[in-house]
């Protein structure tokens, strides 16, 4: 799983001269944003999204997280926004044999350990596997904006272009039946 940052405009060129209330600020980084997130639950395996969700720029990733499993998961793979000393104790705890794949974070008082940079390092080539349509939606098709105020109005639209997105992953396999 992960999320992205969406832009939405922060015009006030309207009728009633105020942003959009569903989008809200989010800081990435140095760089603050006016956004809304999607949030994707892809397969690791064949790198399909299968669970798209949007939520406003201020939410936490891992706030997210229960939406974004559809229950017949192995293993869990994310980045250190889905880490939770809570949620690793539950996947080790629980009988259904999910690994717990989320890379560690550190802290300005506990830096992270070479051990745990290197494993960060081999689960995020896993990982890598899920950024590939956030590649086609943002960079390859241009959509890095939102283009409707509203954060349901957004989230169908990235409902089709996540599922073309899938299309586009197997478009291979497609052409060669």
């Amino acid at each position: 799983m992960d999320a992205t940052i969406i832009d939405a405009t922060a015009s006030t060129k309207n009728a009633k001269q105020q942003r959009d209330p569903q989008m809200h600020q989010t800081r990435k980084g140095k760089q603050w944003y006016f956004s809304m997130k999607v949030h994707t639950g892809t397969d690791t395996d064949s790198g399909l999204v299968h669970t798209v969700q949007a939520t406003a720029a201020n939410v936490a990733d891992i706030n997210v997280l229960g939406e974004l499993l559809h229950g017949g998961e192995d293993s869990l793979h994310g980045d250190s926004a889905y880490h939770s000393k809570v949620l690793k104790a539950q996947a080790q705890a629980d009988a259904c044999g999910v690994a717990f794949n989320v890379n560690q974070r550190g802290s300005r008082r506990h830096a992270l350990t070479k051990a745990e940079r290197a494993r960060n390092r081999r689960l995020s080539r896993v990982r890598a596997t899920v950024e590939h349509p956030f590649l086609v939606v943002k960079r390859l098709w241009g959509h890095t904006k939102a283009r409707y105020r509203g954060i349901q109005k957004n989230l169908a639209q990235m409902f089709t272009l996540f599922g073309l997105a899938n299309v586009f992953r197997v478009r291979r396999r497609l052409m060669a039946t």
